[in-house]
């Protein structure tokens, strides 16, 4: 049966997730079906990319609510054309025009030159909007130390009833949404923090 996942990727941990991750939940896609990055679109060497396109097969979506989100460099091309010789649809909720259907038998040549031109037409935007990101950040940082201000935002601390939470959402007594309600956290951070828990149960 035909799978579609969610990839939702903002570029620094103060950046927060829960937007594009409510999209996601609202079009129908399973909370375990969404996989995220606090990451750079500089390469696509990202733990939660990774995970998501190894759990794509032909027939499955991949559904993003910006093409930057897959990435912002010549990869990117590469990415794409991975997607389209392995027959997996992508849904660009902000763009659709770039979508990727191989279901839809209506999808004809033109359509599809008009579609390669628009994505080029993407990647050369998003390549220039990393470009524009990285000068700003690096001129807010400047700014911030030469005012002598603290950058960044405040570290989160874990709850103290974090540990019985997650006991109760690893044995499916709860959903992830009710967890994030008894301990206050954003649903990014939630995520976040149960990665850390995982890990440490493997241990």
């Amino acid at each position: 049966m035909a799978k579609t996942i969610g990839y939702a990727r903002v570029s620094s941990k103060g950046q927060n997730l829960d937007r594009q991750i409510e999209e996601f939940l609202k079009i129908g896609i399973l909370e375990k079906n969404i996989y995220y990055d606090k990451a750079s679109g500089k390469n696509f060497d990202r733990t939660g990319y990774l995970y998501a396109k190894k759990c794509l097969e032909k027939g499955d979506t991949l559904v993003i609510d910006d093409l930057d989100r897959l990435g912002r460099n010549d990869n990117l091309r590469k990415e794409w054309q991975y997607f389209m010789e392995n027959g997996i649809n992508i849904r660009v909720l902000n763009m659709p025009s770039l979508n990727l259907n191989y279901d839809d038998e209506s999808v004809k040549p033109l359509a599809k030159m008009i579609r390669n031109i628009v994505f080029e037409i993407f990647c050369w935007e998003a390549q220039n909007k990393r470009t524009t990101i990285l000068r700003t950040q690096a001129d807010g940082i400047k700014l911030a130390l030469e005012q002598g201000r603290p950058y960044g935002r405040p570290k989160v601390e874990i709850p103290s009833n974090f540990g019985e939470v997650y006991e109760q959402w690893k044995n499916g007594e709860i959903t992830a949404t009710k967890g994030i309600e008894l301990t206050g956290l954003k649903r990014n951070k939630f995520y976040d923090f149960i990665k850390i828990y995982e890990r440490s149960d493997k241990k």
